[in-house]
């Protein structure tokens, strides 16, 4: 994402939209084609992810949620890593270059940029004919050797997990017209809450430290929380027993389960949260709790690691034992 004294297509809508969102001063302008990232003595932290129209986001979603989206789902993964965010470099493929799309997106990445004090460095834009795509590596800091891994989780580990559950993905069933929209017809409210869930996640970097502080092992839930605790399981290891009843769900959420518009499966296995999933050691998770009620974020215990290969157990209100068809969201 550099800039010429002869500037060609992609170089002026560089200039014109990206350049002024370039304010690091390792960005250089955006005058070079790489940038520079100070270190400042400790460890940094690359996440990437991609954005695809019909995949991620759908094609007539806003252009501004669709750049909150992009920038912070890779912000919610340095949350989940312990990782104070220090900028990011932005690849898009483009269908048009034309302005009533482009500048509310720039705006949006823009005042996302400033909000989470991670700024634009740099990167690439090219033209495709085919769906919208964008990709964006974010860095973050940690001091040395402090990155919290899916590594560490170890048996009597509570198993913690901000805001709420499953909320994108009724979002998503919302405007693509499914049980949740009819049976939310009345109710625009909620509607509009659940699509901004799936449309505009809330990235968890305010509790960034204290999960690097308290815990043993973190991910952020992006496929499903099912899914992702499982994965989160085989890295460590381990096993996990989940008490579903526990898993915290918004009112809107809960009252379609009450309604049976919709399974509970729909929710563990939804994806799209953006939540920050990890596991603590018993003696330290009310600090954690503590730590999210001082910023105004609910952390909510949901269950236990336990020793064992097996995938983790889904419990009812009763004990009993939920069967999942579905862990997760599947991107093939």
């Amino acid at each position: 994402m550099a800039t010429s004294q002869n500037p060609s297509g992609e170089d002026s809508l560089i200039a014109r939209y990206f350049k002024p969102l370039a304010t690091d001063p390792g960005a250089l302008g955006l005058v070079d084609d790489a940038a520079i990232l100070q270190s400042l003595g400790g460890d940094i932290v690359v996440t990437t992810d991609a954005v695809v129209e019909g995949v991620h986001y759908l094609a007539d979603d806003p252009p501004n949620t669709i750049a909150r989206k992009a920038l912070r789902v890779n912000l919610s993964d340095l949350a989940a890593k312990g990782a104070t965010p220090a900028g990011f470099v932005l690849t898009l493929a483009l269908r048009s270059k034309a302005d009533g799309w482009l500048r509310p997106f720039a705006d949006a990445l823009g005042e996302d940029a400033r909000t989470f004090a991670c700024p634009l460095l740099g990167g690439d834009t090219v033209s495709t004919p085919g769906p919208q795509m964008i990709s964006i590596t974010a860095f973050g800091r940690v001091p040395q050797g402090r990155m919290v891994g899916r590594t560490g989780a170890r048996p009597g580990d509570r198993i913690l997990v901000t805001g709420t559950i499953g909320d994108a993905a009724l979002g998503l069933d919302v405007l693509t017209g499914g049980a949740a929209a009819r049976a939310l017809a009345s109710d625009p409210a909620a509607s509009d809450a659940l699509i901004s869930r799936y449309r505009v996640p809330q990235p968890r970097n305010l509790l960034a430290q204290a999960v690097r502080d308290h815990a043993t092992a973190a991910m952020d839930v992006s496929d499903g929380l099912a899914g992702d605790l499982t994965k989160l399981c085989a890295a460590s290891g381990v096993s996990a027993t989940i008490d579903v009843a526990s898993v915290p769900l918004s009112a809107a959420a809960a009252g379609l389960i009450a309604g049976n518009v919709v399974c509970v499966e729909t929710l563990l296995a939804g994806g799209d949260d953006y939540e920050v999933l990890c596991t603590v050691p018993s003696a330290q998770s009310d600090a954690l709790i503590a730590a999210g009620r001082a910023v105004g974020l609910a952390v909510t215990a949901i269950g236990t690691i336990v020793a064992g290969h097996e995938p983790p157990r889904f419990l009812d209100g009763q004990g009993k034992e939920l069967v999942l068809k579905r862990l997760s969201y599947s991107h093939f």
